[in-house]
């Protein structure tokens, strides 16, 4: 009959990860995590360029309003931020309704892709300043707005074909 070898005798095997190694291991996971950290810096004109990405969703929106409704919307630049706004249906002479300025704006201040909004970016100045007018043309004028923060501008094109674009 075989004996055991006492405990003492036999041979451990090594099981797991030394301290060492796992020191080493989040030695090195720190100085991923802080050079990664460093290398991202906030853009500076990213609430701007938001602000025209969501303008151009917005005026194609408005685009498409107008020629479902027949009324020229006006956009508006305001200090704080900007609206869109259109002339109201009033009852004419023979009873036909007519888009009138007299009974007030539409402000779609019920309708929620185009009311009055507020700027993302801190202060904005709007290039050229002044209401913008979308009609039904189906191909109209090609156009640039500039939105300025003070630091960065952002372009917002409307070709001829109705496309916006974000420059």
């Amino acid at each position: 009959m075989k004996r055991a070898a006492p405990l003492s005798s036999v041979h451990r095997v090594q099981q797991g990860f030394t301290l060492i190694e796992i020191m080493v291991v989040m030695v090195i996971i720190g100085i991923a995590t802080t050079a990664i950290g460093l290398s991202i810096r906030p853009d500076p004109s990213r609430a701007l360029r938001q602000d025209a990405q969501r303008l151009a969703q917005l005026f194609a929106i408005a685009q498409t309003e107008v020629r479902l409704d027949g009324r020229a919307i006006a956009w508006q630049p305001e200090a704080r931020g900007y609206r869109f706004v259109r002339a109201a249906w009033q009852a004419g002479p023979d009873g036909m309704p007519v888009a009138s300025t007299r009974a007030g704006l539409d402000e779609f201040g019920r309708d929620d892709a185009l009311r009055p909004r507020d700027w993302q970016a801190e202060v904005v100045k709007v290039t050229p300043p002044g209401p913008l007018v979308l009609t039904d043309e189906w191909i109209g004028t090609s156009w640039t707005l500039a939105l300025s923060d003070g630091t960065a501008t952002v372009e917002l094109v409307r070709e001829a074909n109705g496309r916006y674009v974000v420059r």
